[in-house]
């Protein structure tokens, strides 16, 4: 694809040439990453265009190409600084679960690998869930080379969100960090599993041997209060 074919307008009509020969309601989503690697070396002005769109997959696709980007071996680092900014800046277009998940840790998580990290920790103090939401799968490649600090910091703070979306990141960025250090996570369930969501609980303990899920879950007899949770919807 030649350098004029690559910008927002084109992903975008692409994106609907998809859904038009089958008459679907909605794109599939491989072949939206199957196109997103069509338009890896898209502009960061022209993924900026695309989060403007009110089309799912449109939004979907951009933030697939930023995370295809920011992954990339040969990807300057001047490039991956400007896509963190612009997902930064852009976050409140970031609002649903899987077009979290499909960027933050790349593009968020890679970048602040070796960097200080007190942006995640604002974020999680945000009003918005997918905004925690960000801040804690962020942490996912943290945890990939064995960085756990700040998983079990944010797990900590969010322990108490009454969003489900936000609940169900934190268990399960828990489980992944409890295959790196089982005890550490054993020791956080003891101080807490008689409190979490229970649905935070679920996600966490999902590793663990039938004997131990039973042991928390059994301690887990009712789904806490969650004061202040008015704000965290």
């Amino acid at each position: 694809m030649t350098a004029p074919q690559l910008t927002a307008a084109r992903f975008t009509e692409r994106i609907e040439a998809l859904r038009v020969p089958a008459g679907r309601d909605r794109v599939r989503m491989g072949d939206v990453f199957g196109l997103a690697n069509q338009f890896i070396d898209l502009p960061s002005t022209e993924i900026d265009k695309l989060l403007d769109s009110d089309t799912h997959e449109v939004r979907v696709g951009a933030l697939s190409v930023m995370g295809k980007q920011a992954t990339r071996k040969n990807t300057p680092e001047d490039i991956r600084a400007e896509l963190f900014a612009l997902y930064l800046r852009r976050a409140d277009r970031i609002n649903t679960w899987d077009m979290v998940d499909v960027s933050a840790h790349h593009v968020v998580g890679g970048y602040l690998r070796d960097k200080p990290r007190d942006v995640i920790y604002r974020l999680a103090g945000s009003a918005h869930w997918w905004e925690r939401r960000i801040a804690m799968w962020a942490t996912m490649a943290f945890v990939r080379t064995g960085d756990l600090d700040d998983t079990f910091a944010l797990a900590e703070l969010l322990l108490a969100d009454a969003h489900e979306r936000v609940q169900t990141v934190v268990g399960g960025m828990l489980r992944e960090a409890g295959k790196h250090d089982g005890g550490r996570l054993l020791a956080f369930l003891d101080r807490h599993a008689a409190t979490a969501p229970r649905v935070l609980l679920r996600y966490a303990i999902e590793h663990l041997d039938p004997q131990q899920r039973a042991h928390y879950l059994d301690r887990h007899h009712h789904e806490p209060s969650t004061p202040g949770s008015g704000r965290r919807r």
